[in-house]
């Protein structure tokens, strides 16, 4: 059990280390005055910092090593 768990969070951390962070375009009203209706595209950024990707991928690591070993 412990390693599809370990091999998930090795590829989570090795994508986190790829990529740093995440933008995503979400649309937002900016004026709503009765039929008037104002929308505007904002951009979000989503960042994680690098050493959470390295915590991932130790903890697969320690899964996958540490796993049960069937006889």
């Amino acid at each position: 059990m412990n390693k599809p768990i370990g091999i998930i969070l090795l590829i989570i951390g090795l994508l986190m280390f790829i990529y740093t962070g995440f933008t995503y375009t979400k649309k937002e009203k900016v004026v709503d005055a009765g039929p008037i209706e104002i929308s505007a595209d904002k951009q979000h950024t989503v960042n994680w910092p690098p050493y959470a990707g390295g915590v991932f991928v130790i903890a697969g690591i320690i899964l996958l090593v540490t796993g049960k070993r069937k006889p």
